[in-house]
């Protein structure tokens, strides 16, 4: 491990115990070069380590503030499952399973992809837990065309793991749409928020490896707890 790797971790511990709380300036780069007994260059690798991963922002001719850390990160053109994610990021999770039951073809679904009218579809409601509060609440649509059904302990885990795992299923990409709209009521209910606040509802047409549609996901995340994150390119048109 590189030395500013080993600072990093060091800085990453004490922003996440209080020792810089939130709000608070890190030591300056001469100030943290001299704890650390490094030079500056080094001081400067962690320093946009920890901006990057949004624990801190650097103003330019200023000392780095510490940022809300409680935030949770989510990809946003990733096609990730909860559990890989909470699996990735380490935080203490719980699901609670709400609905599980056969529908028939819901009325947003009707003309889109080769869908036939009589076609019915699992209807899943879970809501998900981050250190005791729920900040998530998925609904999921799928096929049973092309998933029989769902065992409560697999939706109560993982179902892409059930899907791949058990089902040999090749899920290959999705098309995602962001947008932000008022709290239903069932938002309000389990995610303690009123009717004038907001939720990023981040809705995602899943497509196997044969471009076959089934699953249609709404995920709808409290705003104060979340941000989504991408890596972006420039791209030349030369």
């Amino acid at each position: 491990m590189n030395k500013y790797e080993r600072i990093y971790l060091d800085l990453e511990a004490k922003i996440k115990d209080n020792t810089y709380p939130i709000g608070s300036p890190l030591p300056t780069e001469n100030d943290l070069a001299k704890l650390y007994r490094v030079s500056r260059e080094t001081i400067r690798k962690t320093l946009k380590l920890l901006t990057e991963n949004g624990y801190i922002q650097k103003q330019h001719g200023r000392r780095s503030i510490v940022l809300n850390h409680s935030l949770y990160s989510f990809p946003i053109s990733g096609l990730i499952s909860y559990q890989e994610l909470q699996s990735e990021q380490g935080f203490d999770s719980e699901t609670l399973l709400i609905k599980n039951e056969l529908v028939e073809l819901p009325q947003f679904l009707y003309d889109l992809y080769d869908i036939a009218d009589e076609e019915l579809f699992i209807h899943l409601i879970r809501a998900r837990k981050i250190n005791g509060e729920t900040v998530i609440i998925d609904e999921d649509y799928i096929r049973q065309s092309v998933v029989n059904s769902i065992p409560d302990q697999a939706a109560n885990h993982s179902i892409y793991q059930y899907f791949e795992g058990e089902l040999g299923l090749k899920i290959d990409y999705a098309k995602k749409e962001f947008t932000a709209e008022k709290a239903s009521e069932l938002d309000q209910e389990l995610m303690s928020l009123t009717e004038l606040d907001y939720i990023i509802n981040v809705e995602s047409h899943v497509f196997l490896e044969n471009m076959t549609f089934f699953q249609l996901t709404r995920s709808r995340h409290r705003l104060d707890r979340f941000r989504f994150s991408e890596f972006a390119r420039r791209r030349y048109f030369f």
